[in-house]
């Protein structure tokens, strides 16, 4: 039989209205929201290490500052997705431990090295492009906080896709040795990135659940077949060719169809035998150790002032 919170939460769903935190939802749906907004979540942050480290390498100030700010704008992604995560009752300390401890993913993308300055305009243009596809429509997710949280993500991502295609539009404009390194950079970010939408639909094991929620409103093959359709003309214009002999526009579906994807090599990266899997969360672990006496003092102090106040009170 099913419960009146059941027939409720049902309903809600199939109005396409929010749920919010203090609606009841079943513990199948509050835990798929905690795992995907949870990784949503660990990719910002842990996406902040592959950009990072060219900060100080940019070529120009102007680029430096534009970069800075790109990086803590993926900062403030994170924070904005770890509050939504902790309104389904998990605390940002157990969201830390299971990411630490292997249990939480993050997105594969983040465990390719950035080798040269055109990387940080591919990852702007290919990557956050890709992050954009799937996040414009988790602005129509049915948790609330999450579709809200979504918002201004996908404001300042949109920012982040440009500054990529600004780089490379310089670099595509540059000398022989300029397009070159773009060529290579996108030799080596093509893939991966059309991996970021996950394995086939029919080997997706939350997919058709989180569709049926309405959490997804789009499949993976969908959306990447949407990506791939927004992004090859944008690489024409570039000038660039695509790391794929079989990448040809079908004239009768009006879409660009694509090779397959080596998904042993996603597998691979997604259980931890990536490029640079150890070094992403060793430097995440040691971030986390090393910022642990700003979080006691910060504690320390809440504490004291509640005490002042109650005696105030």
């Amino acid at each position: 039989m099913v419960s009146e919170h059941q027939t409720t939460f049902d309903e809600t769903i199939a109005a396409d209205e929010k749920i919010e935190p203090r609606d009841w939802m079943p513990d199948a749906y509050r835990n798929t929201l905690i795992r995907q907004i949870a990784q949503h979540a660990h990719s910002e942050v842990i996406g902040m290490q592959p950009e990072g480290n060219w900060i100080t390498r940019a070529p120009t100030l102007l680029r430096k500052a534009i970069l800075i700010a790109k990086v803590q704008d993926e900062a403030g992604h994170g924070l904005y997705l770890y509050s939504a995560a902790e309104t389904l009752g998990v605390s940002r300390d157990e969201l830390q431990e299971m990411l630490h401890s292997g249990r939480h993913k993050y997105s594969s993308i983040f465990n390719y090295p950035t080798l040269s300055w055109a990387d940080i305009g591919v990852i702007g243009w290919l990557v956050d492009g890709a992050a954009i596809v799937n996040q414009i429509m988790l602005q129509g997710a049915s948790y609330g906080p999450y579709a809200r949280a979504m918002v201004r993500i996908c404001k300042e991502e949109s920012f982040h896709a440009r500054q990529g295609y600004a780089i490379l539009m310089t670099l595509a404009k540059g000398t022989d040795e300029q397009r070159q390194m773009l060529q290579d950079a996108v030799d080596r970010w093509w893939w991966p990135a059309l991996m970021m939408f996950g394995p086939h639909d029919s080997e997706s094991t939350h997919t058709e659940q989180s569709m049926d929620w309405k959490i997804k409103r789009m499949s993976n093959d969908d959306l990447r077949q949407l990506y791939v359709d927004q992004t090859v003309p944008q690489g024409e214009y570039l000038g660039i060719t695509f790391p794929d002999p079989d990448l040809h526009f079908d004239e009768e579906s009006g879409h660009w169809r694509f090779g397959e994807i080596d998904w042993d090599e996603f597998w691979a990266v997604v259980t931890g035998d990536g490029p640079m899997n150890r070094e992403r969360v060793a430097h995440k672990k040691k971030a986390w150790e090393d910022g642990a006496w700003v979080r006691e003092a910060a504690t320390a102090y809440a504490v004291k002032h509640a005490a002042e106040t109650a005696k105030v009170a």
